[in-house]
Parts: structure tokens; C-alpha cells; sequence
């Protein structure tokens, strides 16, 4: 089995992993979550108080989030409340530690041909 394989199947998904970091692509987007790891769950009005853009436009950037399984929405009452979900976030760690891996390991190969070149001489 090769490397590359190996890293592949202990990765996310491809599909999971890009709806997550295209959710993180977008500053608003980051920020939203930010703010509610920092506030805890907080309602739509409140997130849209914080940035300079529409009640809509927040409503849409939650939407990704949730599509992304960033946020959840719950209802207390007649209050709808926004929560950060932190755990889709340790799906992006393997596949970071997986392109570091591949980074050191292509930063090796340089050394050792150097290595032997020197060794040969």
C-alpha cells in the first residue's frame, strides 16, 4: 500500500472536507463561529449587530455554516439560537498533518541524494 493511499483513507471525505473549508474561506463565515465560541449560542439579531451587513446576508452565511456542520440552530421558546459545533474542525487537522507529512518528506529526499552524492565522492 503507498503512502499517498494511506494518507487518502485517513483523511475526511473530499465532499466534507471541501464544504467545510469553503465555509471557512469566507471572513464572515470564520468570524460568525469566533464569535460564538466566545459568546456562547446567541441569536441571529445579535451575530447580525456585529457585522456591518444584512440580517439576510448573515442568514445566508449561517446557512453554509450549517450546511458545513459549523453551527446548529435550536429553538428555546420562540428564540432562535445559533451554536459553533467545534467538532467538524478535527476533521481538518488529519488532512493538514497529512500535507505536513508529505512536505517533510519531500524536504528529505533533497538531503539524502545530497547525502549519498557526498558519500559517493
Amino acid at each position: 500500500m503507498s503512502f499517498i493511499h494511506m494518507v487518502e483513507q485517513q483523511t475526511p471525505s473530499p465532499d466534507r472536507l471541501t464544504e467545510i473549508l469553503k465555509a471557512a474561506s469566507d471572513p464572515i463565515c470564520r468570524g460568525i463561529p469566533t464569535l460564538l465560541a466566545q459568546s456562547g449560542p446567541t441569536r441571529v439579531t445579535k451575530i447580525t449587530a456585529r457585522f456591518d451587513i444584512s440580517l439576510n446576508a448573515v442568514s445566508k452565511h449561517i446557512k453554509v455554516l450549517d450546511q458545513a456542520g459549523l453551527v446548529s440552530r435550536r429553538t428555546l421558546w420562540r428564540e432562535h439560537l445559533i451554536e459553533v459545533q467545534m467538532q467538524p474542525l478535527a476533521l481538518i487537522d488529519p488532512w493538514f498533518a497529512a500535507l505536513r507529512l508529505i512536505w517533510a518528506l519531500r524536504l528529505e529526499k533533497p538531503d539524502d541524494l545530497l547525502t549519498k552524492e557526498q558519500t559517493d565522492d
